[in-house]
């Protein structure tokens, strides 16, 4: 694969504080990715706002305000996981759908083609500019927009279950679920939107857990012990 989206849980970026960042874990991040741009593959960076801010968990605060501080959530996220990136000798550069002063540059699929051909990590920030579509969307949305080859969705949990392994000790993983399952049996791959893009645009998606070791390079390398959504 020449070029990959990777989605990062906000929560798994926190590790076991929930919340804010876990510097030891985002630098684990750091290095495994610094291996596949050492090789070659250009990699895009989404990551959730988890860890800071859930908005559509807020029930006194009208829905458009909260979607945009998770927003913002995401765009302090990108800043600081793209600094520690930066100190473990990678090029970085944020890209956001709305201005943000001299923070981060305005998304255009040409800057971010750009910055690839100079061999940078790119964060997309800011989700896709707007309430109502959650991060996870916003990374289909990058993904397609810039041709990625597959979304490596790296999770607080390991895969892809038929039911909560958190509160279902029987639940059954899968190896390999197609997009038409888990839309028609309602699996939390991704929420609807970005699965029915994912599914319209035929872009797979591979789910992983982020704490367990190396699991970026080796689901690269072929050790993938999580599941993929086949298209």
């Amino acid at each position: 694969m020449s070029r990959i989206l990777l989605k990062l849980s906000g929560e798994a970026l926190a590790g076991d504080k929930k919340t804010g960042f876990d510097e030891e874990t985002v630098r684990g991040v750091a290095l495994q990715v610094k291996q596949l741009v050492d090789s070659g593959v250009e990699v895009g960076i989404v990551i959730g706002g988890g860890n800071f801010w859930r908005g559509r968990t807020s029930e006194n605060i009208d829905r458009t305000k909260a979607d945009q501080i998770g927003m913002l959530a995401t765009v302090m996220n990108c800043i600081y996981v793209s600094e520690i990136f930066r100190s473990e000798g990678m090029m970085t550069n944020i890209l956001t759908p709305f201005e943000c002063g001299t923070f981060t540059k305005l998304f255009s699929k040409d800057r971010a083609n750009k910055y690839f051909s100079k061999g940078m990590v790119v964060f997309f920030a800011g989700g896709t500019g707007h309430p109502y579509f959650s991060t996870d969307t916003g990374a289909l949305l990058r993904a397609i927009e810039i041709e990625a080859d597959v979304v490596l969705l790296a999770k607080a949990i390991d895969g892809v279950y038929d039911d909560d392994p958190n509160k279902n000790p029987n639940a059954k993983k899968y190896d390999e679920v197609s997009i038409d399952e888990v839309v028609s049996k309602g699996l939390q791959v991704v929420d609807l939107t970005a699965s029915i893009l994912a599914k319209e645009n035929k872009m797979p998606m591979w789910v992983f857990g982020l704490n367990e070791e190396n699991s970026i390079v080796n689901t690269m390398n072929g050790k993938f012990t999580g599941t993929k959504v086949t298209v």
